[in-house]
């Protein structure tokens, strides 16, 4: 195998398929991107951790045909280096060493035999007749402010997945750890002609969205077989199991309306936790706020550390009221929001709290307190 190919295409498609290997992997393959130069000029790149597989297409200049596979962290480290010229790959004949040269640079690496990749991961087929387009742009910035309210634990654990409802040109993604909650509606243009729900893990979704910076397409073709997802662009294929079972009925565990309300700037209070976090204590993470007469005062208190206080104006002009959260849980969601400011809706000290941008965007993130002591 022989291949010549610009470093910047490269890159970019390390870039799009590493994210899907393996951590901890038994398997030393599974660390590997398989790399298949193909003879119509092409280069196909992928990568699996068998849960997650991502392949993209780059154009190259195919001298002999072939497949490896090599390391993607070394690999990575390697091409992101090199200068913005010619990168030539050419595999020894009847063994797994790899020459990488470009220019005056030139790297030996030992890949090992693309016939031990997993062959179940390769050539997925799609039925074309189970897929619909939705838009890019409104997809990934759904999954930016929703997703992030996701278990981190137990892949198999439905907590662990972003539900994202598709229906009459409308995109639904929330997602929640049983602490909080965060829900985005879009409008999005879609040939979908019924309703569709799908579980979907969060590393999935949150991997894909780390790729668009890499992808051009303005639709992403999204296929549903069985119990897996396949999300398509042009050059780009991601192939995902999907979580099975009843996902919490997250829209009745948001209240209707709240008896108190607190108007506040999004980076003054940002800043504000920020400072008063520094003495916190790390086994907690807890910040207590007290809203009294359009003054927001924010506690922090570590046993062995100290004491630190802030105070920020804001809006609000009801009963005084002495709340506490997780401040990482509160940071989270005003990173996501991108109004000025942020309506943040209050009952009770143990009630739950709802955050939503002073605007017309369709986002609430929903924040359980906890218990002052």
């Amino acid at each position: 195998m022989k291949i010549i190919i610009r470093k910047e295409d490269l890159y970019n498609g390390i870039k799009i398929v590493e994210r899907a290997t393996s951590q901890k992997a038994v398997q030393p393959i599974l660390y590997n991107i398989l790399i298949e130069a193909l003879d119509n000029n092409t280069v196909k790149l992928t990568a699996t951790d068998l849960v997650l597989t991502v392949s993209t297409v780059v154009d190259a200049q195919v001298e002999s045909a072939g497949k490896i596979t090599l390391p993607a962290k070394k690999l990575n480290e390697i091409v992101s280096k090199l200068g913005n010229e010619l990168v030539t790959i050419e595999v020894d004949e009847d063994s797994t060493n790899v020459n990488i040269t470009c220019k005056k640079s030139k790297f030996d690496m030992i890949g090992i035999s693309a016939n031990e990749f997993p062959p179940e991961v390769l050539n997925y087929e799609i039925d074309e007749t189970k897929c619909f387009d939705v838009e890019l742009k409104p997809f990934l910035k759904a999954i930016k402010q929703a997703g992030f309210a996701a278990a981190s634990y137990e892949v198999s654990n439905l907590l662990s997945g972003i539900v994202c409802d598709f229906s009459n040109g409308i995109l639904e993604i929330a997602s929640t750890d049983g602490n909080r909650l965060a829900r985005v509606r879009e409008k999005i243009n879609s040939d979908i002609t019924e309703q569709t729900q799908l579980i979907i893990p969060s590393r999935t979704l949150n991997e894909f969205m780390k790729m668009g910076a890499f992808i051009d397409d303005e639709t992403i073709k999204i296929c549903k077989d069985k119990s897996t997802i396949v999300l398509k662009t042009e050059k780009t294929i991601t192939v995902s199991r999907l979580l099975e079972g009843q996902f919490p009925k997250y829209n009745q565990l948001i209240p209707s309306e709240s008896p108190k309300q607190a108007v506040i700037n999004v980076s003054q209070l940002i800043a504000a936790l920020e400072r008063v976090s520094v003495m916190v204590n790390d086994k907690t993470s807890i910040v207590k706020m007290l809203f009294a007469d359009n003054e927001l005062t924010l506690y922090a208190e570590a046993p062995d550390a100290g004491k630190s206080e802030d105070k920020i104006n804001i809006q609000y002009t009801a009963e005084e009221l002495l709340i506490a959260f997780n401040y990482k849980f509160v940071l989270d969601a005003l990173r996501i929001i991108e109004s000025d400011e942020v309506i943040v809706g209050l009952n009770a000290s143990l009630s739950a709290t709802v955050l939503r941008p002073n605007s017309e965007e369709d986002f609430i993130c929903l924040i359980m307190p906890v218990q002052i002591r």
